[in-house]
C-alpha cells in the first residue's frame, strides 16, 4: 500500500458551501476506488494524504493535479504503509462549522480530542499535525 502527502494553493479562498462539495464529492470518490486519507485546507492552502494501492494513488493524484481550484502542488512525501494511518476518509476544514459537517461520516474537525493522537509517529501524522497548527487550528488556538 502506498501514501501520498501534497501541498497546494487554491485559485481562491473557499467558503463552506465550496468545501463542503468537494468533502461530498471526494468521499464518494475515494470510496469507490478504496482511498482513504485526510484533507486539511486553511488560508487557502491543502494539505492531502492519500492512502491506497500505489496504481489508484497515482492516478488519484494526477486526476487531482488537473483540477482548476488549486495550483502549485507540491509532492511533499511518498512511500509504502504496512496499514493505513487513516481507517476512513476524512477532512479537516478551518473555516467551515463542525456541528454542520458533523452529519458526513468521516469528518474530523481539528479541534477535537480525537484528532491525530499523541501516540502517532508516522511522518504523516507530524506533517498534518504541524499544519494544524500553523494555520491555528487546534486548540491552543481557542
Amino acid at each position: 500500500m502506498k501514501y501520498l502527502i501534497y501541498l497546494s494553493t487554491a485559485v481562491e479562498l473557499l467558503n463552506q458551501e465550496q468545501l463542503l462539495q468537494i468533502l461530498k464529492t471526494s468521499r464518494r470518490n475515494n470510496a469507490a476506488n478504496h482511498i482513504t486519507g485526510m484533507l486539511l485546507y486553511g488560508e487557502g492552502t491543502f494539505v492531502q494524504v492519500l492512502e491506497g494501492e500505489e496504481d489508484v494513488v497515482n492516478e488519484t493524484y494526477k486526476r487531482i493535479s488537473t483540477d482548476q481550484r488549486h495550483f502549485g502542488l507540491i509532492k511533499l512525501a511518498e512511500g509504502n504503509l504496512v496499514q493505513r494511518n487513516f481507517p476512513e476518509w476524512s477532512m479537516g476544514f478551518k473555516s467551515a462549522n463542525p456541528e454542520e459537517l458533523d452529519e458526513f461520516k468521516g469528518f474530523i474537525h481539528p479541534t477535537g480530542k480525537g484528532f491525530l493522537n499523541d501516540k502517532d509517529i508516522h511522518p504523516t501524522i507530524i506533517l498534518l499535525k504541524t499544519f494544524v497548527d500553523n494555520n491555528r487550528m487546534s486548540d491552543n488556538y481557542s
